[in-house]
């Protein structure tokens, strides 16, 4: 009878752990959400429907009225593209600050269970001699 007792406390700890994990990883994956990680923010959207407006509107302007000569044209057009890819790099380095941010905490996470686990078995070993 004891013995269950025991299996229904090691199950019931099993089953807290699970729950913690489960609640852990819904908690990354909305800060990887709000991030860019998994849908874009609105700023990104409006940037990138802002981007794409002005881009095929001012070369759609450009072919059919030519209001500009077509070298500046060329030099706007390749700016508005430079700035995107400058906006798109911004993305990315708050994506990977994050990515490593999460990477440093597992690792954290990991030395500490591992010294943990080591004093553990000076402990067994002390305890069987």
């Amino acid at each position: 009878m004891g013995n269950d007792k025991e299996n229904n406390i090691v199950d019931s700890r099993m089953l807290e752990e699970i729950n913690n994990f489960y609640r852990e990883r819904e908690r990354i994956r909305d800060a990887i959400g709000k991030i860019g990680g998994i849908q874009y923010s609105k700023a990104d959207t409006v940037v990138n429907i802002l981007f794409i407006i002005l881009v095929v509107g001012f070369f759609s302007v450009e072919l059919v009225f030519k209001p500009l000569p077509t070298t500046v044209s060329i030099e706007i057009g390749v700016f508005l593209v430079s700035m995107k890819i400058v906006w798109m790099i911004h993305a990315n380095q708050k994506f990977n600050h994050f990515v490593f941010w999460v990477l440093n905490s597992l690792e954290f996470r990991m030395n500490t269970a591992t010294h943990m686990l080591e004093d553990l078995e000076k402990k067994i070993d002390l305890l069987q001699k």
